[in-house]
């Protein structure tokens, strides 16, 4: 795969060959942020790991091996079977009326177009690029290949009460209310059409 990095200094639990699941979720920060904060959290020995990082570019970055896990999720069952996925957004954003711009959750301001729908107490939204969702889906067919996870996903990014035991793809989203990544922005139809579900 092009623009494909491993990355080698992360720590992770075990290994797990058996996977069934891939979870996607946000970084909420620009990528090289998101890498460093993996890096240096918890004193250097952050447990909380994904398996990759996507950037809006299409970079894909090997954090830890996909046959291992770590306490992504914090549920180790569902860590030992699954594969992270962390793509580069911002996530939601407030607007400052003042200045016609927008701050993320850390403070960083952002100017560009912004995603709109109201949806868990936020109204705007960062977009994925279609380079990052083309660069995705190439990574979750080598993925679904390697470790004969169907090609499925769950196509939106509210709760599911039966996620736990769905075999494809799903978002963190999908696990709790609480949690905002993926956002509405999410081009579910553009993905399944890339992975050919369509």
């Amino acid at each position: 795969m092009e623009n494909h990095y491993e990355l080698t200094e992360f720590s992770f639990i075990g290994e797990n060959k058996i996977k069934n699941q891939i979870i996607l979720c946000d970084t909420k920060r620009d990528y090289k942020n998101y890498i460093n904060s993996l890096r240096y959290r918890y004193n250097k020995k952050n447990l909380y790991i994904p398996h990759y990082v996507v950037s809006k570019d299409a970079d894909i970055f090997n954090i830890i091996p996909p046959n291992t896990y770590s306490k992504f999720m914090n549920n180790e069952k569902l860590d030992k079977r699954s594969i992270v996925i962390a793509i580069e957004n911002n996530g939601w954003f407030r607007k400052n009326h003042l200045e016609e711009t927008y701050i993320n959750w850390i403070g960083d301001i952002y100017k560009k177009e912004v995603f709109e729908k109201k949806w868990r107490d936020y109204l705007f939204w960062e977009p994925y690029t279609i380079e990052q969702m083309k660069g995705l889906s190439k990574l979750i067919t080598k993925l679904c290949d390697d470790f004969d996870i169907p090609k499925e996903t769950i196509g939106h990014n509210v709760k599911c009460d039966d996620v736990l035991t769905f075999k494809g793809v799903v978002s963190k989203s999908n696990y709790d209310f609480s949690y905002k990544d993926v956002n509405p922005s999410f081009d579910f139809k553009l993905l399944k059409q890339l992975l050919g579900n369509d």
